[in-house]
């Protein structure tokens, strides 16, 4: 747990455009001791004046992608300190340190994170605090400089030594209510000062002798379990990678994220039976739209931007953790002269009111978040999860078929090619595949009628995925980083 928060608190200094403690967070945890895995879900909810009438009134017919009406309270800092009461075991100060001497004293702007304020330059000059946290002599920090954020460390020292409390409530709380209603949104003082997140119990599916778990809703989570309850009952026999084996993975997926558009909210506001949804009838019923001949409908594809990490210690505990702005830089508004870049997860209500997931005051929405973790025969197999918005699910039904079905280890799953499955304008089911699967692959999901875009191998579109496993044979730890990314893994 202190590795995991120490990381993250990190990514919010390096990947601004991914994430920042104005964001959300979600954990598991698995506890050697007790072999429970247990999560804590660290969604913030709408503001108790959020309506959707207010944004139809002004013309709006979806919810707008950028803004203060896109702003939902920030759940990372509970979640930390949550994670950090039960299982930490250094101070809470000490976590943060690293973080805090990197907004101070600069980092080096990494290629990536280059290229991304030259792509975004548009959009960040809309916004003046935005602009001038990234920005800091007004022009554009190239690759290799030095970028500073003494705003961020301040508030982060702030955090370290006052807690919740220096967040929830003070000075910050008000700088965050402040900018949130001047740019258009509701979050007050109050909303802060009352959000706590919760412990949960994750659901859990068998796959091939693995337990593969992950989140409940408000999370997507049950949308990989799903996929994958269809594809165990899928006995191809192909081999990795060609059509055979991709057409039924593509269609499983599109088929459960049909069922998550359907029924998965805040299951505060609709009854939720995930229970029912990962029945063998559930999914049996399910599998019968399956056409091995032909794609059927496609689901919408948003992207999303997020960090995923996760440890194992020498003890066997570990922690699966994401934590998000949702968007490219949230919703781009910087809460006063705290440099704390607020989340657009309220981007993702419905303004429809016939919709699980319409915009009410105090909701959560439909999540992407959706971190994971597998299980051998009751004992931890390792943590795994992915960055990707909606492709979340997808990603990970391919790593875990990687693995378990191919016998693939951590780093061979993680760069092994990808696709991720959509809809585009015309309604037609798409398919962006990455270059490198086996001859004949494109050609043979294309005469299923799959719409297909190749694009190049190892595309930072297709999700930033980490996984450790554990070897049952001689407990040594395993692990992979995305090549998509600037992720690495490391042991010690």
């Amino acid at each position: 747990m202190d590795a995991v928060i120490a990381a993250n608190a990190i990514l919010t200094v390096l990947y601004p455009d991914q994430t920042a403690i104005g964001g959300d967070c979600f954990f598991l945890v698995f506890d050697a001791t007790s072999g429970e895995t247990i999560g804590y879900n660290g969604s913030g909810r709408a503001a108790a004046a959020a309506t959707a009438d207010q944004l139809l009134s002004q013309g709006y017919e979806a919810m707008p992608a950028k803004g203060g009406a896109t702003i939902t309270v920030p759940g990372t800092i509970d979640a930390w300190l949550s994670g950090h009461d039960r299982y930490g075991r250094l101070e809470f100060e000490r976590l943060l340190q690293p973080a805090i001497e990197l907004a101070r004293d600069g980092f080096p702007v990494s290629p990536r994170l280059g290229s991304v304020l030259v792509a975004q330059e548009s959009l960040i000059r809309e916004w003046p605090r935005l602009r001038s946290l990234l920005y800091r002599d007004g022009s554009i920090p190239p690759s290799g400089s030095l970028l500073a954020m003494p705003e961020l460390a301040r508030t982060l020292r702030s955090i370290a030594s006052g807690g919740r409390a220096a967040f929830y409530d003070g000075p910050i709380a008000e700088a965050i209510s402040a900018s949130a209603q001047d740019s258009g949104g509701w979050l007050i003082q109050e909303d802060l000062a009352s959000h706590e997140g919760e412990w949960i119990a994750p659901i859990e599916l068998d796959y091939d002798g693995i337990t593969v778990q992950t989140f409940p809703p408000n999370s997507q989570g049950i949308t990989a379990l799903i996929g994958l309850g269809m594809m165990a009952a899928e006995e191809s026999g192909a081999a990795w990678g060609t059509a055979r084996h991709a057409h039924p993975l593509i269609e499983a997926a599109k088929l459960a994220h049909a069922v998550r558009d359907a029924r998965i909210a805040d299951p505060r506001f609709t009854e939720i039976d995930s229970a029912e949804m990962l029945s063998s009838e559930f999914l049996e019923a399910l599998w019968l739209s399956y056409d091995p001949d032909r794609a059927g409908p496609g689901q919408p594809d948003i992207a999303g931007d997020t960090v995923y990490l996760c440890a194992v210690d020498r003890d066997g505990n570990a922690v699966s953790l994401i934590q998000s702005l949702f968007g490219a830089f949230g919703s781009c508004v910087v809460a006063g002269d705290t440099g704390i870049i607020l989340q657009n997860r309220g981007a993702y209500f419905s303004l429809n009111a016939g919709s699980l997931n319409f915009l009410e005051p105090g909701k959560r929405t439909l999540h992407t978040l959706m971190p994971s973790m597998l299980l051998r025969d009751g004992a931890l197999l390792g943590p795994v999860g992915t960055q990707g918005g909606d492709a979340q699910a997808q990603i990970q039904m391919q790593l875990i078929s990687n693995v378990i079905d191919f016998g693939m280890e951590p780093q061979e799953a993680i760069e092994a090619p990808r696709w991720i499955t959509g809809t585009t304008e015309s309604s037609r089911p798409s398919v962006v595949i990455e270059s490198g699967f086996p001859e004949g692959t494109v050609a043979g999901l294309s005469a299923r009628g799959h719409q297909m875009t190749v694009v190049e191998p190892w595309n930072p579109g297709a999700g930033h995925a980490q996984m450790i496993l554990v070897d049952s044979q001689s407990g040594v730890l395993k692990g992979g980083a995305d090549p998509r990314a600037d992720g690495a893994a490391s042991g010690y």
